[in-house]
């Protein structure tokens, strides 16, 4: 996938996928974006048993996935590697940001647009020193004040929760709840993603609350018609990013 370089004043930045040059949040702020997107699917075999993860994962994309993260905590190494050459294949078809979670070595051996990373992972500042000025990189956040931190040491994007109860992940965190969304809506003003728990039932409250851009994890691989799961979330962010 080429991507394109834009020049503004003395200074270049990169744009991956869905492109806004700049970003205004509430507190006026304007910043340069390398990358934006609606919805943000993640990588789960266990939650569809006997379909091959790249079928699962092409299938979100047609339905509307504009952003791919390869995350599965239980694979070896080599495993990862294989599965992050192919996907990023994919997505590099489908001209769709390619992003690994926890793994810097591999967004190297495949130049994946980027990686993310949660609060015990390595940190922000080391990963930009290894990746460079153009990857993306993005942070996990529970609190206001780990969201302030990843944006002012020059994360890209960050993802905000769980906002509700969840099962994909073994480690999780206690809910943030929706008031953690209105919080980082009105004072963050880099992007950012909810994540957690985001059903179709419950992901209108999730958009009224302040965000833009959402993340499901079973909810769109572990459904029986993926495309069409994906599709009704985009609908409904759409639709409510018109409406406001």
């Amino acid at each position: 996938m080429t991507t394109p370089t834009f020049l503004c004043g003395q200074e270049s930045f990169f744009i991956f996928g869905k492109v806004s040059p700049s970003l205004g949040g509430e507190r006026g702020k304007k910043k340069r974006m390398k990358v934006d997107f609606s919805l943000y699917a993640i990588t789960g075999e266990q939650f569809h048993p006997g379909r091959h993860y790249l079928q699962v994962m092409e299938e979100a994309i047609q339905g509307g996935a504009d952003i791919i993260q390869l995350r599965e905590k239980k694979k070896s190494k080599k495993e990862l590697l294989e599965m992050a050459r192919q996907l990023k294949a994919l997505c590099a078809r489908y001209e769709v940001p390619f992003i690994i979670n926890d793994h810097v070595d591999l967004v190297l051996a495949v130049d994946a647009d980027g990686i993310h990373l949660g609060q015990d992972d390595l940190p922000l500042e080391e990963a930009r020193k290894i990746l460079g000025p153009d990857k993306i990189i993005g942070i996990s956040t529970h609190h206001i004040d780990e969201a302030k931190r990843a944006e002012e040491g020059g994360a890209d994007y960050i993802g905000a929760g769980p906002v509700f109860a969840t099962q994909t992940k073994e480690d999780v965190v206690d809910p943030v709840g929706l008031e953690y969304i209105r919080q980082v809506a009105d004072e963050i003003s880099i992007p950012f993603v909810a994540i957690g728990g985001i059903k179709l039932h419950n992901v209108d409250q999730v958009l009224e609350a302040g965000a833009s851009r959402i993340c499901a994890v079973s909810a769109i691989v572990g459904a029986d018609d993926v495309k069409g799961a994906a599709e009704a979330f985009a609908q409904k962010i759409k639709k409510h990013t018109m409406r406001g």
